[in-house]
């Protein structure tokens, strides 16, 4: 396993969009950039995702050997083994650093925050074991980044605001829409497009906050181009469309953090969001993003 390898393994072009996800729960639960924990929750929330990437490879072993084999343990460069304990061995550390990020004055850590956090690792197992066939896995998906959101809100607020729960199921109907997209990656073509109609749900959601909160309007017009981009390239489906649409959406994820952040007055993180989105644009060049 050397890094490079690694780094393939871990889809770590993606990661930013991670870290958007725990802007968002961290600063729509109340908490602040300055935080002390927000590093600690970076990075194990972080962990949680490359562990998940990890794991994903070793289930799919079977299927990629079929579909693609150039993927490091069918094609020889790693073993299904050494992926398996780095992956639930990712999975550990991510939880022991919630735990400790979530401590309260007496040094206790928040069982919300673990709960949800446990829930999150549950999550990214059963979708990475039983995605393949699974009409119900686009929402699974969709849970994983939801938990993602919670288990950092929860680690800064016992009880969350309501604007936390809307903007994580704005980011579960993305996430449905873009897994089902993900699932038809390997045909290059998509079938059915009902289920796309998902990614229309958080647009819809960024129009009411653009009415309470104008700078909403720049970031849901950004966000709304990316969709178009990427269903642009769906309706046209020439080879190659397909990935490109995924990966898009992939990034995708962290503008649509931008209008939930600018929806509420949080001019700055949102900033950052998109940032996080041209930064995982640009790193989708270098790692491949699915």
């Amino acid at each position: 396993m050397n890094l490079t390898l690694a780094l393939r393994l871990g889809r770590i072009s993606n990661l930013p969009t991670v870290w958007t996800n725990v802007l968002v729960g961290v600063v729509l639960a109340g908490g602040t950039l300055a935080d002390a924990r927000l590093p600690a929750l970076l990075l194990a929330l972080s962990l949680f995702y490359v562990g998940g990437m990890f794991l994903n490879d070793a289930f799919d072993r079977g299927f990629d050997a079929e579909h693609r084999p150039e993927r490091p343990i069918p094609s020889g460069q790693v073993s299904a083994q050494q992926v398996f304990t780095l992956g639930f061995g990712q999975l550990v550390l991510g939880l022991v650093v919630v735990a400790w990020a979530s401590r309260g004055v007496d040094g206790t850590p928040a069982w919300r925050a673990l709960a949800a956090g446990a829930a999150l690792a549950a999550a990214i197992v059963f979708y990475d074991a039983h995605h393949k066939g699974n009409a119900l896995s686009p929402l699974i998906m969709g849970l994983c980044r939801v938990f993602v959101v919670l288990t950092a809100a929860y680690c800064v607020a016992s009880a969350l605001p309501a604007v936390v729960m809307l903007a994580a199921g704005a980011l579960l109907c993305h996430l449905i829409g873009l897994t089902y997209i993900a699932k038809q990656e390997h045909l290059d073509r998509i079938g059915a497009l009902w289920p796309l109609g998902f990614l229309a749900v958080p647009v819809v959601y960024g129009v009411v906050l653009a009415l309470s909160a104008p700078a909403t309007w720049l970031a849901l017009a950004l966000y709304v181009a990316v969709l178009l981009f990427a269903l642009g390239l769906l309706r046209r489906r020439a080879r190659g469309d397909v990935p490109r649409a995924v990966v898009t959406l992939i990034a995708g994820m962290s503008v649509l953090d931008a209008v939930v952040l600018a929806g509420a007055d949080q001019i700055v993180p949102a900033v950052l969001a998109v940032v996080g989105f041209a930064l995982t644009v640009a790193l989708q060049r270098w790692v491949s993003g699915t």
